[in-house]
């Protein structure tokens, strides 16, 4: 590199940038044609030029992703040097900046855990790409590794805080090192008890073995620490956990394909055709609920009924419920449930790319709508029998419900919203259908503290 280029990038002179230029127009690209060197902007960035650098990033883009013979790119570099503002300059312009795998493939985000000074660049770098918490290094370590065997608390609870916000946690908790260790195992060999906490908290496997083959439960066993023991082990007796685990494991692997068979085409539905689509499923909704309010036939409004239904029981002749006999009311509102039913999954799959709170916001409203509807049909249901039949179908939507929780395609809220509103509502809740109910719940209370502390 010419040396007066090199002290102006050391001093931030951009005026003796241009007169480089000046003297030689191919100055930059002759640098970018290199494969590892120190750009002008690495040198701006580890001295904290922040005119200098910005004005080079608008010159060679190129240079922000180029590593030096060190390793580093830009960004490492500034970070290492705690320049924050240069640092969230050059994210403003490129935000995968910070997936630039450098030395031992670590990225800017690996880089700034060891540090806790720049808890702040962590938070910040999450915010911008949160993708980037997926990314390994050589080692194949990802950031909680890195966190956990560095003992960076605070670090570690910004990437779990993270991670409790996007749908594939599980992945990313228990991704094995090159050892086939997880984070977890890490914190059990390294004694970490607030870290075990936390990382069981984000659905980190305790059953996940490395390559001697041993849990972190194991680990924990052979150190001999009670306190790591207990908060692995749990309350429950070793065989029971065990079990437990199995059915879970079992349970969640054939939700997960079934879940990938229904809906891995919807996923890769454009945009448009995703909108046209949720019109069109919008109008059914709206049509087979309107059925619900309005029957073919009206209500009986308490007035004498006719001849032709002298036949019916005085219960059955009740105001307001369905002036329809029991198999009519049935042949019409099975296939109507039926409609709103297909329809309200179609929904709810089709949502899975919208951001995650908005997202969270329409599966609410959506159950609090399949609440309204299973009501006005059991309103107007003319017999006991008939009531039955569509209750059913509310047990279906709220056990389908619970299935796409476990593969991340309905929010946890929603399917609690419904379980609460069936459980204490429906006639046959004294049966069969509330063993089935009190079993669904029983398996998400062992599976998910967070319903744990819900209940």
């Amino acid at each position: 590199m010419d040396e007066n280029l090199r002290r102006a990038a050391q001093e931030g002179n951009v005026d003796e940038l241009y007169a480089s230029i000046q003297r030689d127009s191919n100055v930059l690209r002759h640098i970018d044609e290199m494969e590892f060197v120190d750009t002008p902007l690495h040198i701006a960035a580890a001295e904290g030029c922040i005119d200098f650098a910005m004005e080079i990033m608008t010159l060679k883009p190129t240079f922000a992703r180029k590593l030096n013979q060190q390793g580093f790119s830009p960004i490492h570099l500034a970070v290492e040097k705690g320049h924050k503002e240069l640092v969230l300059l050059l994210l403003e312009n490129n935000k995968d900046l910070v997936r630039v795998k450098g030395k031992k493939g670590e990225t800017p985000l690996h880089y700034a855990i060891t540090r806790e000074h720049d808890l702040d660049l962590i938070a910040r770098f999450l915010e911008v790409c949160p993708e980037c918490i997926q990314d390994v290094t050589t080692t194949n370590e990802t950031a909680l590794h890195i966190a956990t065997r560095n003992n960076e608390l605070k670090a570690l609870k910004l990437l779990c805080g993270m991670l409790r916000r996007t749908d594939n946690r599980e992945d990313v908790v228990n991704q094995k090192d090159r050892n086939g260790d997880t984070a977890l195992h890490i914190a059990a060999r390294d004694k970490r008890h607030e870290m075990l906490k936390l990382l069981l908290q984000c659905k980190a496997d305790k059953h996940a073995t490395n390559q001697a083959g041993s849990t972190a439960l194991d680990v924990a066993q052979q150190l001999n620490n009670k306190k790591s023991i207990g908060i692995l082990r749990g309350c429950f007796i070793p065989i029971v956990s065990t079990l437990i685990y199995k059915l879970q494991k079992q349970i969640f692997k054939y939700v997960t394909k079934a879940s990938a068979v229904i809906f891995q085409d919807m996923d890769n539905i454009s945009i448009e055709d995703r909108n046209a689509l949720l019109v069109i499923l919008g109008l059914l909704l709206t049509a087979t609920y309107q059925a619900s309010l309005s029957p073919p036939g009206s209500v009986w409004q308490g007035d004498s009924p006719s001849d032709s239904t002298a036949d019916l029981g005085d219960e059955e002749k009740a105001a307001g419920k369905s002036v329809m006999n029991e198999i009519t009311f049935l042949y019409f509102y099975i296939p109507t449930s039926a409609v709103f039913m297909v329809t309200f999954f179609l929904t709810l799959g089709l949502l899975k790319p919208f951001p995650r709170g908005f997202r969270t916001a329409l599966q609410i409203l959506l159950a609090f709508l399949a609440i309204c509807f299973n009501e006005s049909i059991s309103v107007l249901a003319p017999s006991y029998l008939a009531t039955a039949v569509i209750n059913l179908f509310s047990l279906t939507i709220f056990v389908l419900m619970m299935f796409m929780c476990f593969a991340y395609r309905v929010s946890k809220v929603s399917v609690l919203i419904l379980g609460c509103w069936l459980f204490p509502t429906s006639p046959l809740f004294n049966g069969f259908v509330s063993y089935v109910i009190i079993g669904c719940w029983l398996f998400v209370f062992l599976r998910d503290k967070f319903w744990k502390g819900t209940a």
